[in-house]
């Protein structure tokens, strides 16, 4: 009978290794680590992948129970901006994206195959997830973070606690939940234009996704006393610029599927109420529908699948309804998560449905219904609700708009963002008697921008041993542009490099030497010790110019690209000669953006150090996806040896249009 119970024990404590592999000392519920990653974002997979891979004992907490937040929630149109600020371990997964669907990269995919990347970083590294556990408090030491309590999820009872240690924790959460229990400085809603001196943050009334004039709020239209339709909220128009506590719209981004073997029809949901869509009809009455499309951003996806997001006056954002939320508890949270799905499913039953909508419009959404491989165990309904903007820390530094726009720059960037400053609407008003939606910015027209390491970690003071790559300092309407997927992938390596410096050195991470994480950045991008591809981009001083050629900042890869319009009247040609590092067989590719009134045809010269090969890149060839501008054409594989000796010439021989001259890339063939 001993011999059995020793038997017993013993695989009782190879189970728990098993469990939790990273942890480097599990007495009762206490877990220790060197680096504590909260939050099972696509940055905090990112962040924990790459601390274990630079050595460190790891452990990611997820509240809910699966991993890539957004990015696996269904939000599978990538926000990109400009592909120039997707770097490291961000690349490569819309690189593993790509090899999925047979392609170079892809940043249009569906949610399982995105989930399924990201628990292949989890087996690859060998960090612990501990799902289904929510912070509920942060035992601090002065400034210094010791420990973290949390709880069951599903389950919250005293008995379900667990306690974390570790030497450095990354809060990786929308929410910023570790960031405001550990005592840090964070702001919620709009600041002032005054308060930074920025001109578009605070109170807008735009046109972008507005009601047209003459829309009237009341239930009984032209009668206030009727009260107001719902949806609308009962607050006066503040002036321009004004600062507020408001936050922008949350939605689902929604995944259907028009396969009829897999599809789920959409019947009506719980709490289904068809008044809280008269402003639907209204606005329909007024600009008259064609189709889906006028209702809902109707992104297509592979495999006869969506990426839906909002659109127009009144569509699948809940304007005004979770300005509660950043600061709620997880009660109220649910509650009002509930709220944003019922909303949700019940408007999806509604236009296919409801006989004030056009029978067209009906038949149409009625091909469309939930898919049955998609979120298999949340009734195929995606468990992640789009939190665009929740909490943001005060920090070593706020990024404004001033960054966004280049009038300012930061010289410690540990990442780059390019999109537009963006925000959705953050309330629904009566104005001079129509109903009129606020808070709507798209404003860009700037290239890409360095993200401040000051801006990922708190004020030393307050917290030397946190960093917060998503609720980032920032200003909402900086924030607006920076909050996209890959950039909070891009800034959680960054914070994972610092956090290994920090625990290596036994220093704050605020005395990071920032140059040494751009260095590892730089050198090691995959965190694995692979040799790293090559860029030379056109405005490198490994980039020759040839002829005349003009510099265009807007629509290419990175800062700006060259055009040539002369349709060869005279010679021109770029030369892009990489410093190659390291012998091998490299696979090149040359950028192209979609042009107007391109050559139909573009000429290239790829010289390997011994031959040179021509190349012809057909205009016609070159399909550019989803919201970027171009795409990587592949000029084929060579053997490559240490020096500049090869080089990439991009040439207006025989051009019958304009030719683009941009970026090449060398990617070592593993």
């Amino acid at each position: 009978m001993k011999k059995y119970k020793k038997i017993v024990a013993f695989l009782l404590v190879a189970l728990s290794f098993i469990t939790i592999p990273d942890a480097r000392a599990q007495k009762g519920n206490v877990i220790e680590a060197d680096v504590c990653v909260y939050g099972g974002t696509s940055a905090g997979v990112i962040a924990a992948y790459t601390a274990k891979r630079m050595g460190k004992k790891v452990i990611l907490i997820e509240p809910g129970k699966h991993l890539g937040g957004m990015t696996t929630g269904g939000l599978g149109y990538t926000d990109i901006g400009n592909k120039y600020v997707v770097t490291g371990l961000a690349r490569d997964f819309y690189r593993r994206i790509g090899e999925h669907y047979q392609k170079f990269e892809q940043w249009i995919f569906e949610p399982k195959v995105a989930e399924g990347i990201f628990n292949d970083y989890v087996k690859m590294a060998g960090f612990s997830v501990l799902y289904e556990n929510r912070i509920i408090k942060v035992n601090k030491a002065g400034n210094q973070l010791r420990e973290i309590v949390v709880e069951n999820t599903a389950k919250p009872t005293v008995a379900n606690r667990k306690t974390i240690s570790a030497k450095v924790f990354i809060d990786c959460t929308y929410e910023g939940d570790l960031m405001a229990l550990a005592g840090v400085s964070y702001t919620v809603g709009r600041e002032a234009n005054s308060r930074y001196n920025e001109t578009i943050n605070g109170v807008e009334l735009m046109e972008g996704h507005q009601f047209p004039d003459g829309i009237d709020p009341y239930v009984v239209p032209g009668d206030p006393k009727s009260g107001l339709l719902w949806g609308i909220g009962n607050l006066q128009l503040q002036p321009k610029g004004a600062g507020d506590k408001k936050v922008q719209a949350y939605n689902f981004r929604i995944t259907l599927t028009n396969v009829p073997e897999n599809r789920i029809a959409i019947t009506k949901p719980e709490n289904y109420d068809p008044k809280k869509y008269e402003l639907l009809i209204r606005l329909k009455e007024k600009k008259p529908w064609k189709a889906l499309s006028d209702v809902f951003i109707w992104s297509l996806m592979p495999n006869g699948k969506t990426d839906i997001n909002n659109k127009g006056g009144f569509s699948t954002d809940m304007i005004g309804m979770n300005w509660d939320y950043p600061n709620a508890d997880y009660n109220k949270r649910a509650i009002l998560w509930k709220q944003h799905e019922d909303y949700t499913k019940g408007l999806l039953y509604f236009v296919g449905n409801d006989p004030r909508i056009p029978e067209n419009i009906r038949a149409e959404m009625q091909k469309w219904g939930y898919p049955k491989d998609e979120f298999t165990d949340n009734h195929n309904w995606t468990p992640q609700l789009y939190i665009r903007e929740a909490r943001r820390m005060i920090g070593e530094l706020v990024m404004t708009q001033h960054y966004c726009q280049g009038k300012e720059v930061a010289n410690d960037g540990v990442g780059m963002a390019a999109y537009t400053m963006d925000s959705h609407n953050c309330d629904r008003q009566v104005v001079n008697g129509v109903v009129k939606n606020e808070g709507n910015v798209e404003v860009g027209g700037f290239g890409p921008y360095p993200i401040s390491y000051r801006a990922i970690i708190p004020k030393e003071k307050e917290a030397a041993n946190l960093f917060v790559p998503v609720c980032l300092s920032a200003t909402h309407i900086a924030y607006g542009s920076i909050r996209m997927e890959p950039v909070f992938m891009v800034l959680g390596q960054s914070a994972a490099v610092a956090a290994c410096q920090a625990i290596d050195k036994k220093i704050a991470i605020q005395q990071v030497n920032v140059t040494d994480v751009q260095s590892i950045l730089k050198n090691n991008p995959l965190a694995d010790g692979s040799t790293p591809e090559l860029l030379v981009d056109n405005g490198d001083t490994n980039a020759e110019v040839t002829g005349n050629w003009k510099t265009e900042k807007n629509g290419g890869y990175g800062p700006s690209f060259l055009v040539d319009t002369s349709k060869a009247v005279t010679a021109g040609s770029v030369k892009f000669t990489p410093e190659v590092v390291k012998d091998g067989t490299y696979h090149v590719y040359s950028y192209f953006p979609k042009a107007k009134n391109g050559s139909t045809k573009t000429v290239i010269t790829v010289y390997d150090g011994q031959k040179a090969t021509e190349k012809i890149i057909n205009q016609a060839d070159i399909q550019v996806q989803g919201q970027t501008s171009g795409e990587w054409i592949s000029l084929g594989s060579y053997k490559l040896s240490i020096g500049k000796k090869a080089y990439v010439q991009v040439s207006n021989k025989n051009a019958d249009g304009a030719i683009i001259a941009d970026a090449v890339l060398f990617v070592p063939v593993r």
